[in-house]
This record gives C-alpha cells, structure tokens and sequence, in this order.
C-alpha cells in the first residue's frame, strides 16, 4: 500500500517561520537606524552594516532551508505556491508567513529609502570635495618660492586704461 505523504490531514507547519520573522525584525531595525545616519559615528554606521549583513545572511540561510523543505514537501515556492500549501497543510502558520511578507516588503522599501539618503549624502560630500579641491589648486600660486604672497596680475595696472 502506497501512502501519500502530502496528504492535508496531516497537520504540520512552515519550517523556520518564527526564526524568520525575528530576522525579519531585526533587519528592520537595522534599516530603521541606518535612516538616521547624520547622528551616528563611523563605528556605529560599521556595525549597523555588520549587523544589516548578518540579518540578510540569516534570513537567506532560512529561507533556502525553508525552499528546500517545501520542494521536498511537494510544495511550489512561489509566494502563491507557498500560500497553498500553508492553507492545505499548515494553516496555523498562515499569520507568521503574512507577517514575514509584510516586514519583508517594508524592509524593501526602507532599503530603498536609505539607498536614496546614501546617494544623496554622498553628491553632498562628492560636491564638498570639488570645492575644496577647486580651492586648493586656485590657491596653489598664492605664494612665491620666498613664501610671499604672489598674486598673479591681468596684465593691467591699477589706474591704466
């Protein structure tokens, strides 16, 4: 007698959802932070960035493992395959997979936020650079090898003309 292991009878849950959804969190209170840059230090903005890394790798280890179980479970792992399959087969985990999808999607668009704040701050300092760049080459004949101010002439004096 064959036994059908995907039967709907039997009621189990989504792999690593709880774990998911603390990942969830804690990426997107990583994201949260890193908005607030202009208050943060060097060493601040470095380990929220380690920390922001740590979460995605977190999330992507759990969420191969969470593919791999549900493919071998029979499951699509399409949002929409995965969705039937919780509602056949796990329904209980049906709340925590909405949850992960709505803090994913906010965490997509909170990175998206601080990727703009990033490239903004960054034309600001790229602008500040030019400038002091710009003034340090205009100043560099400034001042003769005697260490006198030389300041260069049009060609024209004072009350010619």
């Amino acid at each position: 007698m064959v036994r059908d292991t995907h039967s709907p009878r039997k009621r189990t849950s989504l792999p690593n959802c709880k774990p998911n959804a603390l990942h969830c969190a804690r990426l997107s209170r990583c994201l949260k932070r890193t908005a607030s840059l202009d208050h943060r230090t060097d060493r601040a903005i470095i380990a929220l960035g380690q920390n922001k890394t740590l979460a995605v790798q977190a999330l992507n280890k759990l969420a191969n493992a969470r593919k791999s179980t549900l493919l071998a479970r029979g499951a699509k792992t399409d949002p929409g395959g995965i969705e039937a399959w919780l509602q056949a087969h796990a329904a209980d985990s049906l709340p925590v997979w909405h949850d992960i999808q709505n803090m994913a999607a906010h965490a997509q668009q909170m990175n998206r936020s601080n990727g703009e704040l990033i490239q903004v701050k960054l034309r600001n300092n790229q602008q500040a650079l030019t400038v002091l760049r710009n003034a340090v080459n205009s100043a560099s004949g400034l001042y003769g090898p005697d260490g006198q101010p030389h300041l260069p002439t049009s060609g024209r004096t004072l009350g010619s003309g």
